[in-house]
């Protein structure tokens, strides 16, 4: 089996690309297949904002999406899923109808609105071109931390990032995953540099240090961005095995639980935690419900992995009152 680079791209049939802004603190990050791929999606927070979702659900016609969108700029962001659209409808990807051809990319956002940079763009939201340009740079390797769609990302105390991580069933097959996180609550345990996915963490990917030898007394603190609706994990978990669109939507929602193994608190009434599931079906060997199972439980420690991956690699944002990143306040591990 080929080396592993220890991101989603590590799933043979897709890539990965980032498009973002520094003045404006926020950017997009695209998963284009190469081939159209089996997806569906779970929505577990009580905020999301999505495009062309309704689709992914396992009794809607569409088989195959081209690409899967994760943009900042909350509703704005949204453009974002035109302009990757277009950048492949020049590909000549898309949905056939007739004569013409709609590439099928769903996508969601999250709120990166008040982190500083510079919102004020004037008639048109540049998201579109972000999406254009997202799919034109992907590829096999791309950064993790402040970056695409985590270039703008927060969470309750640090900085947010973009993360990504990758692992292999015990029957071979390859699970990915990519991270947007913008959390109402906190990656890390208290006060201190302890991420919660540390009980997945392989090769010291996030500094190492496991967990705190002895929990805060009593009940953690509660830490949280506010009482707004400003928050969202956006994320992308992929396999290689060929699933349905219906074991798709079973993977979507276990790769949920990844989120509340590395988030303080998850699935909140005011985030708008999404994930989309992906198949590639590149090994083509016949999934049998353990697998689905395996590939499941994987595919959320794989995203609580990246979680936290996304926050250890995130750099500040040069703003004012800008959340600090992990390794300003706890330096190099």
């Amino acid at each position: 089996m080929a080396a592993t680079r220890n991101l989603i791209t590590d799933v043979p049939g897709l890539r990965v690309g980032h498009a973002d802004d520094g003045r404006l603190a926020s950017g997009l990050t695209a998963v284009v297949f190469d081939r159209p791929a089996t997806a569906s999606i779970a929505i577990h927070g009580g905020a999301p904002g999505v495009r062309d979702t309704a689709l992914l659900e396992p009794e809607m016609t569409v088989e195959g999406v081209d690409a899967l969108v994760l943009s900042g700029g909350s509703a704005f962001g949204l453009d974002g899923m035109g302009g990757a659209m277009a950048a492949l409808a020049a590909q000549g990807r898309g949905f056939a109808v007739g004569a013409a051809r709609v590439p099928i990319v769903p996508g969601a956002v999250l709120f990166d609105l008040a982190n500083g940079g510079d919102k004020a763009w004037g008639r048109r939201p540049p998201y579109w071109d972000l999406g254009h340009a997202a799919v034109a740079a992907a590829g096999p390797h791309f950064a993790l931390g402040s970056v695409g769609a985590g270039l703008g990302a927060t969470t309750a105390d640090l900085k947010g990032g973009l993360g990504s991580a990758s692992a292999v069933t015990p029957r071979g097959y390859r699970v990915g995953a990519l991270a947007a996180v913008n959390a109402l609550g906190q990656a890390t345990v208290g006060d201190g540099p302890h991420f919660w996915a540390a009980p997945y963490e392989r090769d010291a990917e996030f500094g190492g240090l496991g967990l705190p030898r002895s929990g805060p007394a009593g009940a953690p603190p509660f830490r949280t961005k506010g009482d707004r609706p400003e928050n969202t994990t956006i994320c992308v978990v992929a396999t290689d095995a060929p699933l349905t669109k219906a074991q798709c939507k079973r993977l979507a929602v276990v790769a949920q639980g990844g989120l509340a193994l590395a988030l303080r608190p998850a699935h909140a009434a005011l985030d708008g935690d999404v994930v989309f599931a992906a198949a590639t079906g590149l090994t083509p060997r016949p999934v049998t419900a353990r697998d689905l199972t395996e590939i499941g439980a994987l595919a959320a420690e794989t995203l609580a992995r990246a979680v936290a991956r996304g926050v250890f690699a995130a750099a500040a944002l040069p703003f004012p009152g800008a959340l600090p990143a992990w390794r300003d306040r706890f330096g190099q591990p």
